[in-house]
């Protein structure tokens, strides 16, 4: 496999030593929906053309394939820490130790942590002081649980701090694109958001359409971090299917796009 290329997730301000990005599908053959870069292990594709891509991104980005760390993960709220304890685990143990984990938070740096999402929201979180940096994998569900606190939480528990924290959402579904039906909405409702900052009815159709990124985005401000500090992807993912996965335009058996961030 050729150099990938990768999508850069920029902060508001320019955090020394820490890089983000998505990955993008690259060459794309329209009657394999996993076709491309997938680095994804639990969706259905082939193992040896998803290890093939594990090793790609390794090799560019000068790391080695177990510093690629990503959960398996299941529209939970659940965070998990990257320490040097899970380090000394064996393979076994942590897989076990990311098995329905949704987010994962680190100080250690020259790893790279990252979620796997295909229109869910991808988030990056980082206190460049503190030297503290997370990702999370923000879905209907994830965001109706308010994953982005927990994860904002744990940062602090970290030693990093709310107000210093800077936010970037990665490729994700946008709103016109990602209708849902009421019983979306009444749990929305039921976990008290405001429906007037995230619901839109088509008027044609009578559907509701909800804006992932704005409720995540909600999510982080009464979390404390300060709404300036948070970048919004300007990239649909069921708009660009042909450059990041869409689960919405492609189905469920199809590849996914990898957010990462790491500290070096």
């Amino acid at each position: 496999m050729s150099m990938m290329e990768l999508e850069k997730l920029d902060f508001v301000r320019s955090v020394e030593g820490v890089e983000a990005f998505s990955t993008t599908r690259g060459q794309v053959d329209g009657r394999n929906a996993y076709s491309g870069v997938n680095l994804c292990d639990y969706v259905g594709d082939d193992a040896l053309r998803v290890l093939d891509a594990r090793l790609t991104l390794a090799m560019q980005l000068g790391v080695d394939l177990d510093d690629l760390i990503m959960p398996r993960q299941t529209h939970s709220c659940r965070v998990a820490v990257i320490d040097e304890r899970f380090r000394t685990l064996d393979i076994d143990k942590q897989e076990a130790a990311l098995e329905g984990i949704d987010a994962l938070v680190t100080r250690l740096q020259g790893i790279v942590i990252g979620v796997n999402t295909a229109d869910c929201v991808p988030l990056v979180l980082v206190d460049g002081q503190a030297g503290v940096i997370a990702v999370a994998h923000a879905g209907w569900r994830g965001t109706v649980g308010r994953i982005a606190k927990a994860v904002v939480e744990e940062m602090c528990r970290q030693g990093a701090s709310a107000d210093r924290i800077q936010a970037a959402m990665g490729p994700s579904i946008c709103q016109e694109c990602f209708e849902v039906g009421d019983e979306v909405v009444d749990a929305f409702k039921k976990a008290r958001f405001n429906l007037d900052d995230i619901v839109v009815r088509n008027a044609a159709t009578g559907k509701a359409h909800i804006d992932l990124r704005a409720a995540n985005r909600a999510v982080l401000v009464a979390a404390g971090v300060p709404v300036g500090n948070i970048v919004t992807s300007q990239h649909c993912s069921r708009c660009e299917h042909d450059r990041f996965f869409s689960a919405r335009r492609l189905g469920i058996n199809s590849g996914r796009t990898f957010t990462g961030v790491r500290l070096s």
